[in-house]
């Protein structure tokens, strides 16, 4: 039931919209969708395993059972009723094995399909798989469809059986046990009346017919949204063959930090990729930045650099960077193409300065870039260059503190700042601040905002990978006060 709440992205954007006033610790829940949804997977693939073992067992109890002839109480239950249907032990006959009733039964057959569609299910779901054979992950993952037509079939067959009550009223077991096993040819006794069973009925489908229900208009809401018709407006090809796609769509409403569902029919009708857009709410489309990144982005930005094809968008969805701007102190973390949420956010804040927006908390933002090549540097600068302006225009230069860190390069590049270190601008971004070679020390880092910012609340939000996320949640934990009236450190994670 629980497997397939966390993965309701609408019902988790409309709770995150009406939870815009609860705690911030109550919101931050919905940010551990995905997180929840693999803790019950893992949980649901033990409890398999344990529930198929303890079958398996069983039914090897049941064949030596049918086999025995010492007048045991299993042998004789087993004997009863065999030619009718009110039967206990399913193997009627000396010749049946477990294999035989595993892959002749509807229950078994059923068992061992949807163990094998949960084996391929959580096997294709590993990190390794996700980040290099997405479609083999996206594929495999749709066997969920198959998982739960067979667990709703799984019971239908009754191999489960046990006294019914009319003949425990009558044979009552735990005083008729004895008669069963020692009963005279000629006995006249209530107990020796042979015990009636039958099926127990199957129960599973009332633990999944509400989830399901509730899957099945998400997905009609999702598919419904995306066959309204998409315009692609721009498209940009940037260095680091990075694709920026503008678009707009009727009724398209966005925040900050927000993602969408895409989908290229020239390239699969199938397959659906989550990117974060790039764009703020103020600006009249929406964009997203691409980069190559596996077949199916590497096949369209080859599609897009012939024509322009046709594009369907699932979406916006709700992220923790929703949030960024109910804190006094923001730290925003990128590393690589995991900037984009900030570029919206970036984009948003020289709006609001545009308009004297007077309604923003947010009186401080670090921005953190990490990037293995100059490259990927590109199509950001105009960005930051515009911000550096507008804030001294407007008399806010120290708002945004910035710091791109290259965490690879070769010795030109590294010459090359060594001849020109003087200069007023940096050599590789072209940008006021100096481009950092190496990886932040997240220790000094997160101790100057704390020393600067003594009484506030950061918000941490981090778009990039989970090496990263565990190094700023210890640094998050490590600097934040337990005087409530002093700093605190909130982390924050974007999860697709």
């Amino acid at each position: 039931m629980l497997i397939l709440l966390p993965v309701c992205r609408n019902l988790l954007s409309f709770l995150r919209g009406t939870c815009s006033c609860c705690r911030r610790t109550l919101r931050k829940q919905l940010d551990h969708n995905l997180t929840f949804h693999k803790l019950v997977a893992y949980t649901l693939a033990l409890l398999t395993a344990v529930h198929t073992i303890a079958h398996l067992f069983n039914l090897e109890r049941y064949n030596q059972s049918q086999r025995a002839t010492d007048g045991s109480l299993p042998a004789v239950l087993s004997k009863v009723h065999l030619q009718g249907s009110k039967w206990l032990n399913p193997i009627h006959s000396n010749q049946t094995t477990v294999e035989y009733v595993a892959f002749t039964t509807i229950p078994g057959l059923t068992g061992v399909i949807i163990t094998l569609a949960l084996i391929l299910m959580v096997t294709s779901s590993t990190e390794f798989i996700r980040r290099n054979y997405f479609e083999l992950f996206w594929y495999t993952h749709h066997l969920f469809l198959v998982y739960f037509a067979g667990l709703v079939i799984h019971g239908i067959a009754g191999l489960v059986r046990g006294q019914t009550e009319q003949s425990m009223a009558e044979v009552p077991p735990y005083h008729c046990a004895e008669y069963l096993t020692q009963r005279e040819q000629n006995c006249t006794h209530s107990c020796c009346k042979d015990p009636e069973f039958g099926s127990i009925p199957a129960e599973s489908w009332k633990w999944v017919l509400a989830p399901i229900i509730l899957y099945v208009f998400e997905r009609i809401l999702r598919v419904w949204r995306a066959q309204q018709k998409v315009l692609v407006t721009k498209v940009v090809m940037h260095p680091a063959r990075v694709l920026e796609l503008q678009m707009q769509k009727k009724g398209f409403c966005m925040e900050v930090g927000q993602y969408i569902f895409v989908n290229c029919p020239a390239i699969s009708s199938l397959e659906w990729h989550p990117f974060t857009l790039t764009s703020a709410p103020e600006e009249d489309f929406f964009s997203i930045h691409v980069r190559a990144a596996g077949d199916w982005t590497e096949r369209l930005i080859d599609t897009f650099q012939l024509e322009i094809p046709r594009v369907e968008v699932d979406g916006p969805f709700g992220t923790a960077s929703e949030d960024v701007f109910q804190y006094e102190v923001a730290m925003l973390v990128g590393a690589g193409i995991g900037v984009t949420p900030f570029a919206s956010i970036l984009k948003s804040i020289w709006y609001k300065f545009q308009q004297a927006d007077q309604t923003l908390k947010t009186k401080k933002i670090y921005f953190y870039w990490l990037c293995r090549d100059t490259g990927a540097f590109a199509w950001f600068n105009d960005l930051l260059a515009s911000l550096e302006q507008k804030m001294a225009e407007s008399g806010k230069a120290d708002f945004l503190t910035y710091r791109l860190f290259l965490t690879g390069w070769d010795t030109s590049i590294a010459n090359n700042v060594a001849l020109r270190f003087d200069t007023a601008t940096d050599t590789v971004t072209g940008l006021r601040h100096k481009t950092i070679f190496g990886r932040p020390m997240w220790n000094t880092e997160f101790a100057a905002v704390a020393a600067a910012h003594p009484r506030s609340v950061v918000g941490v939000f981090l778009c990039g990978p989970e090496a990263l996320a565990k190094s700023l949640q210890k640094s998050c934990h490590q600097h934040s006060s337990l005087d409530p009236r002093k700093v605190k450190f909130y982390f924050n994670k974007e999860n697709f």
